[in-house]
C-alpha cells in the first residue's frame, strides 16, 4: 500500500468518525422539539455578577424587572468595579424592593476571581432556585424566567439554557461568533440529552442552591479564574439531575465582541478550562475536534497530491451532508438559519483559530475574568 493510499484510508476513517459524531451524538438534539408548557411559579433568585458594567446594567435591569413572573428577587453583585456600576445598582435598588445588592470589595486572596463574588451572591440570595445571567445579557422575552423555571422538578435540579449573541449585519466576526455559539450549544445540549452533560453557559443557566452547597461551591476549581459555569456543571451535572431549555422565549441575547483581539481573549479564557473537564468528556470532545482538523487537512492534501478526486469529493460531500443536517436543524431551532450554508467556511476558520488559541494557552494562561 503506497503513501497516498494510506492517506486516503486515514481520510475514510476520519470521515466515518465525523459522521458517527454528527448522526449518533449531535443529531439527537437537532430533531428534539421543546416542551413549552409553563408550570406554577415558585420563588426564584436571579443572580448577576457585574464588573465595570454600568451601561449594560442600565439597559438590561429594566428587562429583568419586567419579567412576567410572580415571585423573584434580583441579586446584583458588584465585583470591585471602578466605574459607576455600584451607583447604577443602588439607583435601581432605591426604586424596587425585589433588588438586593452584594458589594464585593477587592480581596488579595481572591483578586480578579468571579467565583468568589458569585459565592457571596449565592449565599445572600433568599431562594433555593437560582437563575444566572450576565450584565450584558437581555432576556429575549418577558417569559424568560417562566421557561427556565418550568424545567425544574423533583429530579431536575440543573437547567441549561441558551445564550445567543445579537446579529450584526456585514460582519464576518459576528457570523463567526454566532456560528461558534450555535455549534457549542448543539454539543452541550446533545450531550445533556444523551445523559452526558458536561457544560453550561453563565449567560443563561439555573440550578438549585442545594446543588451548589452540596458540591462545596466552586472549591474544586476556585484557583482557576474561569469556569464558574462550565467547570461547575462538569462537576455536578449528571443524567438524572439535568434538563435543557431552548424555547426561543427562554434565550438571553448578548452583545458580541466587535474586535478579533477581544474575542480571542474571551475564547482563550473559555478554552483554558476544557483541560479540567472529566476525562470522558475530554476524550469525546478532543476526538471530535481532532477529527475535524484532520478532515480538512487530509481532504486538502489528497486533492493537492492528485488522488482520485471523485472519491475524495464524495466523502467530503457525505460529511457535509451529515454536518448540515445536524447544524441546520439546530440553527433553525436557535433562530440563526442564515448561518446554515456558511457553516463549512465558518468551521474552517473557527478550527484554525481554536488551534492557535490552544497553542497560545500552552505558552500562557489568561489570569482574570475581566
Amino acid at each position: 500500500m503506497n503513501f497516498t493510499a494510506i492517506l486516503f484510508f486515514a481520510f475514510v476513517v476520519i470521515v466515518g468518525i465525523q459522521i458517527i459524531y454528527y448522526l449518533a451524538f449531535l443529531f439527537s438534539f437537532s430533531i428534539k422539539s421543546e416542551d413549552i408548557r409553563l408550570k406554577k411559579h415558585f420563588p426564584i433568585s436571579v443572580i448577576i455578577c457585574a464588573k465595570n458594567e454600568a451601561q449594560n446594567l442600565e439597559n438590561n435591569i429594566p428587562l429583568i424587572l419586567e419579567q412576567a413572573y410572580a415571585d423573584f428577587e434580583l441579586v446584583l453583585i458588584n465585583d470591585g468595579s471602578s466605574d459607576d456600576t455600584l451607583e447604577v445598582m443602588k439607583r435601581f435598588e432605591a426604586k424596587n424592593k425585589t433588588i438586593k445588592i452584594v458589594d464585593v470589595k477587592t480581596n488579595e486572596t481572591f483578586w480578579g476571581n468571579k467565583k468568589y463574588a458569585l459565592t457571596l451572591g449565592i449565599k445572600a440570595s433568599k431562594n433555593d432556585f437560582l437563575v444566572f445571567t450576565d450584565a450584558d445579557c437581555r432576556p429575549n422575552s418577558n417569559k424568560w424566567l417562566a421557561h427556565m423555571s418550568s424545567k425544574f422538578s423533583n429530579e431536575k435540579a440543573i437547567v441549561l439554557g441558551y445564550g445567543a449573541y445579537a446579529k450584526k449585519r456585514f460582519s464576518f466576526l459576528n457570523q463567526l461568533i454566532r456560528f461558534e455559539t450555535v455549534f457549542t450549544a448543539l454539543q452541550y445540549f446533545s450531550y445533556a440529552k444523551l445523559g452526558l452533560p458536561y457544560m453550561g453557559v453563565g449567560r443563561n443557566m439555573a440550578y438549585r442552591k442545594e446543588v451548589f452547597f452540596n458540591n462545596n461551591g466552586f472549591n474544586g476549581h476556585m484557583a482557576i479564574k474561569s469556569g464558574d459555569d462550565d467547570l461547575f456543571i462538569n462537576e455536578v451535572a449528571n443524567r438524572s439531575n439535568t434538563e435543557i431549555c431552548f424555547a426561543i422565549e427562554s434565550f438571553t441575547i448578548s452583545e458580541p465582541k466587535t474586535s478579533y483581539k477581544d474575542w480571542i481573549l474571551q475564547k482563550r479564557r473559555h478554552v483554558s478550562t476544557a483541560k479540567f473537564y472529566k476525562t470522558k468528556h475530554q476524550l469525546l470532545l478532543g476526538l471530535f475536534y481532532v477529527s475535524q482538523l484532520l478532515f480538512w487537512a487530509l481532504g486538502f492534501l489528497l486533492l493537492i497530491i492528485g488522488y482520485d478526486w471523485r472519491w475524495v469529493a464524495a466523502l467530503i460531500v457525505l460529511r457535509f451532508v451529515a454536518q448540515l443536517l445536524s447544524f441546520g436543524f439546530t440553527a433553525r431551532k436557535l433562530n440563526d438559519v442564515n448561518l446554515i450554508f456558511l457553516a463549512p467556511f465558518l468551521e474552517l476558520f473557527l478550527i484554525s483559530t481554536q488551534l492557535s488559541i490552544f497553542i497560545a494557552n500552552l505558552i500562557s494562561t489568561p489570569k482574570h475574568w475581566k
